[in-house]
């Protein structure tokens, strides 16, 4: 089955740092470089779409002040790194940024992403979106709401006012981490009719090499869509 749309719930960065002996912090720096990886290899293996949750809305709200500002940190130094990258503009990559980041990011990150978002509008190629402060539960609820404000003969239903109305179903959920649930309502739309892919792999020990073993499993599974 060709796959088009492949998004990531990338957990277990702090765990793989303690099991490792490292700070929390080791753990998202680790996770940061794997996702790099990955990323690279879903171009590779011609999958248009990729989709990552980077940072939860409740996280925003409830991580500490020094946890936060070093992903912040990160976010800006990997999102600048993005906009240098040869291969990201090779490979003509779509960048975009949704949750209700710009309400909790410091305006140097928002600048930096606003940025990168602007130079790669036009690429179409590949796209990679990141998830970011994002929850999928108020995502569906304003949705909902806008809706219900057109009136029937307008025939507008709510998907065509979610945050990620311009994303495509999504073929692959993988989730990392030996945890096997959903967080907060992750692309509630979207998911529908996807497959899932769970595994005990901590997100920074998961390289190319697993994500090919998950594709592989998707691959000999049958698509019983709606059923």
């Amino acid at each position: 089955m060709k796959l088009n749309h492949v998004a990531i719930i990338p957990d277990g960065n702090r765990r793989w740092a303690k099991t490792e002996g490292f700070k929390p912090i080791s753990g998202h720096e680790k996770g940061f470089e794997i996702f790099k990886e990955v990323a690279r290899e879903t171009r590779k293996l011609g999958i248009p779409y990729l989709t990552a949750w980077g940072l939860s809305r409740d996280n925003a709200l409830k991580r500490s002040i020094r946890e936060l500002k070093f992903l912040y940190s990160h976010f800006q130094d990997n999102f600048e790194k993005l906009l240098r990258d040869k291969e990201l503009h090779e490979d003509e990559v779509k960048v975009r940024v949704i949750g209700e980041w710009p309400r909790f990011f410091p305006s140097r990150l928002k600048t930096v992403i606003e940025k990168l978002e602007e130079t790669t509008k036009n690429y179409g190629k590949f796209n990679l979106t990141f998830l970011l402060a994002y929850d999928g539960r108020r995502e569906m609820a304003e949705a909902f709401r806008r809706a219900r404000r057109k009136t029937e003969t307008e025939g507008s239903g709510p998907q065509n006012y979610l945050w990620t109305k311009d994303l495509p179903p999504v073929d692959l959920v993988i989730r990392t981490g030996g945890d096997p649930h959903w967080s907060a309502g992750f692309l509630m739309w979207h998911t529908a009719d996807s497959e899932f892919y769970f595994t005990k792999t901590f997100w920074p020990a998961f390289t190319a090499k697993e994500l090919r073993k998950a594709i592989a499993e998707y691959n000999h599974r049958p698509r019983n869509l709606g059923a």
